[in-house]
């Protein structure tokens, strides 16, 4: 393996542990469990996740709390996460347990699904983040590019995931 830093594992509660919380929700037109498929499709991130290149599943199907795997991100980083909650059709959250670059202290993403009962679900995204170093200091700058990017990112997820609905639609009509 590469060079592997640790990072501080944290669950949801770390949402109300930091600062340095970024928020987005769309309203999708897709089920929620079109939308759990998204989310486990490798290649979909590296379509609406800019900075991701590369996800690799190391944990078989099927998925849940303990479920590992790896992405790498632009500049060479790759963040080692578990998953620390997993409700299918209703929430995923992982957390980084070590980087290849000693930059981040603690990383958590919350995904969670709302059904609105018309073929549209509501999904809440929460990353929050401890960088370490000269850029734990930095973060009062980078909050607000890291609000738009993170709503940016968000509204490709919306536009890829009614993408997919709509191609899965017809199949299920059949």
């Amino acid at each position: 393996m590469s060079d592997y830093f640790e990072c501080t594992p944290v669950g949801v509660e770390f949402l109300d542990q930091t600062p340095n919380v970024f928020v987005a929700t769309e309203v999708v037109r897709a089920t929620p469990e079109q939308v759990f498929e998204v989310f486990e499709d490798a290649h979909a991130w590296t379509v609406w996740a800019m900075p991701i290149q590369k996800v690799e599943w190391t944990s078989p199907k099927p998925y849940g709390v303990g479920t590992t795997r790896s992405v790498h991100m632009m500049g060479g980083l790759v963040g080692h996460e578990v998953f620390v909650e997993w409700e299918r059709g209703a929430r995923m959250a992982f957390t980084f347990v070590g980087a290849s670059q000693d930059a981040t202290e603690k990383f958590l993403e919350d995904y969670r699904v709302e059904d609105l009962g018309d073929g549209t679900c509501r999904v809440q995204w929460y990353m929050a983040m401890e960088p370490k170093g000269f850029s734990r200091h930095m973060m009062f700058l980078t909050r607000p590019v890291m609000r738009f990017a993170v709503r940016r990112m968000f509204r490709k997820f919306r536009e890829y995931t009614e993408n997919y609905a709509a191609q899965a639609a017809p199949a299920e009509a059949a």
